[in-house]
C-alpha cells in the first residue's frame, strides 16, 4: 500500500492492543522505502520517520484523545508527507475530510483488515491498491 500513497493521505488504524497496527505501520513504511526501525509512538505521541519517498507521520492519539485538539494534527494531515494514526477513531472531530480508516482485527495467527473510506481521494487510494492486488490474482482484499 505504501507505495500508492501521496503526499497528504491519512490513515487510521484501528483495533485492540496488540492487534498489528504498529506492524502494519512498519510494512507500510517498507513501501514507502523508509529504512529506518519504526517504534510505536504510544509515549511519544508523534514520531517523523524523513528518509523515505515521502515522509511518514505515525502518531498514537490513545492517551491524548481529549486534547488532541490542541496537537496541531491539521499540519501533520496537509503536509507534505502520510500519516499513520493509530487510535484515530477516538479523534473523529479532528480528522480530515479524506482518509482511510483500516481496522485491523486479530484471531490465533491470521489478521483481517476491514478497510473502509472517507472522500474521493481515499476511494482512488483503495482503488489504486486494489488493481494491484488484483493484477497479481488475489482477488480478496
Amino acid at each position: 500500500m505504501g507505495t500508492f500513497l501521496q503526499a497528504g493521505d491519512v490513515l487510521v488504524l484501528a483495533g485492540d492492543l496488540g492487534a498489528g497496527k504498529t506492524t502494519f505501520t512498519k510494512g507500510l513504511a517498507k513501501g514507502l522505502g523508509i529504512k529506518e526501525m519504526i517504534k510505536s509512538p504510544t509515549y511519544t505521541i508523534i514520531r517523523e520517520y524523513e528518509t523515505g519517498r515521502l515522509p511518514l507521520y505515525h502518531m498514537d492519539v490513545y492517551r491524548v484523545a481529549e486534547g488532541a485538539e490542541e496537537l496541531g494534527l491539521d499540519e501533520y494531515f496537509s503536509g507534505a508527507g502520510v500519516c499513520v494514526v493509530e487510535w484515530g477513531e477516538l479523534i473523529p472531530e479532528e480528522l480530515p475530510e479524506n482518509y482511510i480508516k483500516i481496522e485491523i482485527e486479530a484471531k490465533e495467527n491470521q489478521r483481517m483488515l476491514k478497510i473502509e473510506h472517507q472522500g474521493s481521494q481515499a476511494l482512488e487510494r483503495i482503488r489504486a491498491w486494489q488493481e494491484s492486488i488484483d493484477e497479481g490474482g488475489n482477488k480478496t482484499v
